[in-house]
C-alpha cells in the first residue's frame, strides 16, 4: 500500500477533533446512549471500509458496555432481534446518510422512523454524528491511516 500524506495533524485536524467533541457533547446532552452512537460510528465505518475507525470504535463500544456479539453481527442488523427499535432506526438512518449518493436523499420512510423514535435534539445529534464519522472515515481511508498497536 502506498504511503500517503498524513491528514491527522495540524490546525484543521484539531478543528475536526473539536467538532467531534461538540457532536459527542450534543449526543450526550440529548440523551443518546453512548453504545448507540458507537454502533452508528461502526456501521458507517463498515460501509466506508475504514479499518482505522472500525478498530477504534469497536474498542470504544466495548468500553461503553456494548456486547461483542452485537458488534459481530452489526452488518446483518436487519436479520436479528438483538437491536432495539431506536438502534434500528439509527442504523437505517446512518446507512441512508452514508450512501446518500445512491438515493440523493434520505428516504422518507427512514426519515419518518428516525423522527418518530428520536426527539428533535436526538435527531440533530444523530445526524451530526453520522456527518462527523463519515468525515473521519474519508480522512483516515484516503490517508491510509495505520492501526495503532493494541494488546490482543
Amino acid at each position: 500500500m502506498t504511503k500517503r500524506i498524513a491528514l491527522a495533524q495540524g490546525g484543521l485536524y484539531r478543528a475536526m477533533a473539536a467538532l467531534q467533541a461538540e457532536v459527542g457533547k450534543a449526543a450526550a446532552d440529548a440523551g443518546l446512549d453512548a453504545r448507540l452512537t458507537e454502533l452508528v460510528k461502526m456501521r458507517a465505518s463498515q460501509l466506508n471500509g475504514c479499518a482505522f475507525c472500525l478498530d477504534m470504535h469497536a474498542a470504544e463500544a466495548v468500553a461503553a458496555g456494548e456486547s461483542p456479539r452485537r458488534l459481530y453481527v452489526l452488518e446483518g442488523w436487519r436479520e436479528t432481534a438483538l437491536f432495539t427499535e431506536q438502534e434500528r432506526a439509527a442504523l437505517a438512518y446512518t446507512e441512508a446518510m452514508t450512501v446518500i449518493s445512491e438515493h440523493k436523499d434520505v428516504p422518507e420512510d427512514v426519515y419518518a422512523e428516525a423522527t418518530r423514535v428520536f426527539t428533535e435534539d436526538q435527531y440533530r445529534a444523530l445526524a451530526w454524528s453520522v456527518v462527523a464519522i463519515n468525515s473521519w472515515n474519508r480522512l483516515m481511508v484516503t490517508s491510509h491511516a495505520p492501526l495503532p498497536e493494541r494488546v490482543a
